[in-house]
């Protein structure tokens, strides 16, 4: 009884995980937007990837591929420095 109770408990904890990160996406997407409208120094090519990264990033999440947008997002936010 006590492995039954402990593997549901494990179950709907990674279901959990799941549609927190799912729901990551959002505030990456956000903070990246903040930051572009702060008009930062960057060369042609890191604002041109940046915005690439961004669009990208937010079809993936539309797409329900959360991990590749969250990955996709975070090398924008790195570009950006935040």
């Amino acid at each position: 009884m006590r492995s039954l109770i402990s593997t549901l408990l494990a179950g709907v904890l990674l279901l959990a995980s799941g549609a927190a990160l799912a729901h990551g996406c959002p505030g990456l997407m956000r903070a990246i937007d903040a930051k572009l409208e702060e008009m930062p120094m960057l060369s042609a090519e890191d604002a041109a990837r940046v915005a690439e990264l961004r669009a990208e990033g937010e079809a993936r999440h539309n797409a329900g591929d959360h991990d590749e947008s969250m990955r996709l997002l975070s090398e924008a936010k790195k570009i950006l420095g935040i």
